[in-house]
């Protein structure tokens, strides 16, 4: 019984993640068309810097919590509580680790090790208006046509920062 219970969490806080980083990655491309918040992006583009953690989270995770709260509460009601706070879990875990992996992109981009090319820096510095509009993963990017690879040469190693570094953001 719990293991099934844990099983089915896991799967639902996987789906919460995906949905997220997908809904990431078309209302940021929806943002170069004009259609969403396009005055705050442009804005956001000529300054080439995140916002700081805290307001990209909020920036991530409000938009959502209405959708997030909706799907809780139906999984509330026909699978199980554990269920509904695992969808929530799984909205609000991908808005923190958007929100970090910008503000690091901004920062220092070198550090995106789980990234071949840190995107989102690339979609910046190469001002790439039409490609390049993940954040945390580029799989949507591949999905649907939008990568663009450009030739990334950190500046140093990752085994040549110290792991505070991953912490030396701006983090307000």
């Amino acid at each position: 019984m719990a293991s099934s219970v844990l099983f089915e969490t896991t799967i639902v806080f996987l789906i919460a993640f995906v949905i997220s980083s997908l809904a990431e990655y078309v209302v940021h491309r929806l943002m170069h068309v004009g259609l969403v918040t396009a005055e705050l992006h442009a804005d956001h583009h000529k300054e080439g810097t995140g916002q700081g953690w805290f307001l990209e989270f909020r920036a991530y995770t409000v938009p959502s919590l209405p959708f997030s709260a909706i799907i809780s509460a139906v999984l509330w009601f026909y699978q199980s509580p554990a269920t509904a706070v695992a969808f929530a879990a799984g909205t609000i875990v991908y808005g923190a680790l958007a929100a970090y992996a910008h503000q690091l992109q901004h920062d220092n981009p070198d550090l995106c090790f789980w990234l071949a090319e840190p995107v989102h820096f690339t979609h910046h510095k190469h001002k790439m208006w039409h490609h390049n509009f993940g954040i945390l993963f580029d799989f949507w990017d591949r999905i649907f046509g939008t990568y663009k690879s450009v030739n990334y040469n950190p500046e140093k190693k990752i085994s040549d920062y110290p792991v505070s570094a991953y912490f030396k953001i701006k983090w307000l």
